[in-house]
């Protein structure tokens, strides 16, 4: 069994768009990596194509497989596309905070929904649970496999092309802006950057309410930004730079992007527009920029882009222009 040909090669290679039009006023250059330009829509679809041609190579993953991971959205449609591309069962462990458009698009690819539905009782958080579901799962299903986006090198070695594809356009940037969850991709971008040895700031993107750098576990509405437990990928030396950002400033910044760029994209992508803007003091004219936009934006449209939603849910005006103030820097 190989995973090649088809609908793979449409994976990776996405645009790299200067964003003049948000950042114009900037001294300093802003380029947006469209992350949802790959076919399964978000930056997810690099370490499914891995993580499962890796396992294929090994023997861990054939025709009698059924791969089993658990994901807040972008990761299970990548992996039910790619799974029904080999012609092999998929299951997804997700919970609540996992959008209706994410789970029919799963749905749609053959894949099969595992939903978690109520938080870990000693954390109080949902992925506890839903990797404790994931290992039930393991026991259970004669022939699963678990990709393990947490701690699988994989996930995270399949982003250093997405490193060496800005390089071979913009060459060796100032500083690379990239969200935090699984810490895959920055993972794999940092260790691309430091293996050339280039001078790069890696900023993280996190959310409030996030574990990943230090700080109280919160409520965190949007899926994809932030984590309730440390992955494996994750080093503390993993960034220079670490940007906290709000649920409200990841709407704002979304919907900005939108207004501005007229680029569909999804909370996450908010969240390290707005990032950039808390940045605007630090970064020193002339330094050039690429901010990783993980997703598309259609999976939030209930939500990111919801105006009732919005107002209910976070208590902010939904067309306001962000307060590039209140940097939350960590060196």
């Amino acid at each position: 069994m190989k995973l090649d040909g088809g609908i793979t090669l449409a994976i990776g290679g996405t645009p790299l768009v200067r964003l003049e039009r948000l950042f114009g006023q900037a001294p300093f250059a802003v380029y947006g990596k469209l992350e949802g330009m790959n076919p399964g829509g978000s930056a997810k679809d690099r370490p499914a194509l891995h993580m499962l041609r890796e396992a294929i190579r090994r023997g861990d993953v054939t025709k009698r497989s059924v791969v089993v991971e658990s994901s807040s959205g972008n990761l299970a449609i990548s992996l039910a596309q790619l799974c029904r591309y080999l012609g092999i069962r998929f299951v997804c462990v997700v919970d609540p905070r996992t959008t209706d458009q994410h789970l029919r698009i799963v749905r749609g690819f053959g894949g099969e929904i595992e939903m978690v539905k109520e938080p870990d009782a000693e954390t109080g958080e949902f992925l506890p649970a839903r990797i404790r579901r994931v290992r039930e799962l393991l026991a259970e299903i004669p022939g699963a496999y678990w990709t393990n986006q947490y701690g699988n090198p994989d996930n995270a070695a399949a982003h250093r092309e997405t490193m060496r594809e800005i390089e071979a356009r913009l060459g060796p940037i100032d500083y690379l802006i990239c969200g935090v969850s699984s810490c895959g991709t920055i993972r794999g971008c940092a260790d691309e950057i430091r293996a050339r040895g280039w001078p790069t700031k890696v900023v993280a993107v996190d959310a409030e309410g996030s574990i990943l750098f230090g700080g109280p576990s919160g409520k965190r509405r949007f899926p994809g930004l932030g984590a309730a437990i440390v992955p494996d990928l994750h080093r503390e030396a993993i960034a220079d730079l670490v940007v906290k950002v709000s649920d409200e400033a990841c709407v704002l910044g979304c919907r900005a992007l939108l207004r501005h760029e007229a680029i569909l994209a999804g909370a996450s992508s908010g969240g390290v527009i707005a990032a950039i803007w808390q940045l605007r003091d630090v970064i020193p004219p002339g330094a050039v920029c690429a901010a990783i936009l993980p997703d598309r934006g259609e999976r939030y449209l209930d939500t990111a882009f919801n105006d009732e939603w919005v107002r209910r849910e976070l208590a902010c005006e939904p067309e306001a222009e962000p307060e590039m103030t209140g940097a939350a820097l960590e060196g």
